[in-house]
């Protein structure tokens, strides 16, 4: 699977490096940039900015984006103004963050983020806890040491996010050769790689992000070190993971990340019981995360709406099973065991990941639903059709089929109920009725003979 994921890796060309104390200038003629492809207030601060005696540019997605062709998400500024001074100038700013101190500077529902020239922490810098401070493992807890353009540069992550776009004069500096990084679609670290992910491990998952969404390779040296950097990503607050986690499957390309996760060995530390469910049934586990990752990124390409409550369903859904079925052997009845292994498999999930709980509700939703589809009878099918998470429950119960799943052809059956007029939905509840009492001579025999039903599958262990 490696090989086939990282098949377009491509090395480094050699004798080039990426750390350099003067830029390469590339001049408006030598590139496609135009200032007005940038958000006009982003171009209003670097002006204004500038003529207050400061340095500032466009900096990092919104330059590399656009000379891929695509439409940034949002313009960020670098400067060499410190955020206190930023907000003198800018009566619409507020200074946010304490780890790493930013300002956002409001313009109606538009924000742009400013930042400071961040330098390299050293011995003096590291004891000033409000500016620099660091774990036993090298992971920065605080980074407000401001330094020089060039400092900036080679602080930043990855070359192609190391371009800085001047308006006024038009031109883009490059410190780490990252023109040369994005016309060959490469991403590169800056720095020795093993250095910097110890500094924040949420670069690994940066990297993964940014491969899987500009169909990018990855130099060896930036992901050789991954997998046996990867548990360092078990030191990142929960909250923040959450916020990575919905980059990397929300950015239309989720399917290759998962992929990726799983063979840089990244997946684990995110969604261990998901892992141990992907070794115990690889086909079925990776066959409905891999088509609820797919089906979310075609939605997310169609610029329909998506939610985290569904994905997240999802990617905890083939864990739960195994659980479900060791409550039951202990005596523990089928819907509270289903509910007993639900509310510890979410919090467990939650202590690595902080799913807010207008998630962890629906998902519980969505699972209930699984239990209750199979109850037609009566007027429940109607009840279930009128639920507000009969939709989300039914397109789940498709996704578990698609993987796999026995299900008595439940989901067919479903989509005939919701085309069906009145009339044609009593006679499938009729004939439901019908086929069930033609069972239950043969199902009370069954119960009283002590046989034990075989069971296959995933939702048949909650039956």
């Amino acid at each position: 699977m490696l090989k086939k994921l990282f098949q377009s890796f491509r090395p480094p060309v050699p004798g080039q490096h990426h750390r350099r104390t003067t830029p390469e200038v590339i001049n408006k003629s030598q590139h496609s940039l135009q200032r007005h492809q940038f958000s006009r207030h982003a171009v209003n601060i670097v002006e204004r900015l500038q003529s207050a005696g400061y340095q500032a540019y466009l900096v990092g997605g919104c330059v590399r984006d656009l000379m891929l062709g695509i439409t940034p998400k949002d313009f960020d500024v670098a400067t060499s103004a410190t955020p206190e001074q930023v907000r003198a100038e800018f009566r619409n700013a507020r200074i946010i963050g304490r780890r790493f101190k930013l300002v956002h500077v409001h313009f109606g529902r538009e924000i742009i983020e400013v930042a400071t020239f961040r330098a390299h922490h050293s011995e003096d810098d590291q004891g000033d806890s409000h500016r620099s401070s660091h774990n036993a493992s090298g992971r920065i807890l605080r980074d407000n040491v401001y330094g020089t353009l060039e400092e900036d540069a080679q602080r930043r992550d990855f070359t192609i996010n190391a371009l800085y776009y001047d308006p006024v004069s038009e031109r883009i500096l490059d410190y780490a050769n990252g023109v040369h990084d994005v016309r060959n679609r490469l991403l590169r670290l800056i720095g020795d790689p093993t250095h910097r992910y110890q500094e924040d491990p949420v670069r690994m998952l940066r990297a993964v992000r940014f491969a899987a969404k500009l169909d990018f390779g990855i130099e060896k040296h930036t992901f050789q070190p991954i997998r046996k950097l990867a548990p360092m990503l078990r030191e990142i607050p929960p909250a923040r993971l959450f916020e990575e986690c919905l980059k990397l499957f929300l950015s239309g390309q989720g399917a290759m990340a998962f992929e990726m996760l799983v063979d840089l060995e990244l997946f684990e530390p995110l969604f261990p019981a998901s892992a141990h469910a992907l070794d115990e049934r690889p086909t079925y586990t990776h066959t409905l995360i891999s088509q609820a990752l797919s089906n979310t990124d075609l939605r997310v390409k169609q610029g329909k709406p998506v939610t985290p409550a569904f994905l997240f369903a999802a990617l905890l859904w083939p864990a739960l099973p195994s659980r479900v079925l060791h409550l039951q052997s202990q005596g523990v009845p089928p819907i509270p065991a289903m509910n007993g292994a639900a509310h510890d498999l979410i919090a467990e999930q939650c202590a690595r990941i902080a799913i807010p709980k207008r998630f962890t509700l629906p998902i519980r939703e969505i699972w209930d639903m699984q239990e209750r589809l199979p109850r037609r009878s009566g007027k429940r099918a109607d009840l279930l059709l009128d639920n507000p998470r009969f939709r989300a429950g039914y397109d789940f119960l498709l996704l578990r089929e698609s993987a796999g799943e026995q299900t008595d052809d439940l989901g067919q059956w479903w989509t005939d109920y919701q085309e069906a007029n009145d009339s044609e939905r009593r006679e499938m509840i009729r004939e439901l009725g019908s086929r069930d009492e033609g069972g239950a001579g043969t199902a009370r025999k069954r119960k009283r003979s002590g046989g034990k039903r075989k069971r296959s599958g995933g939702d048949e262990a909650f039956e």
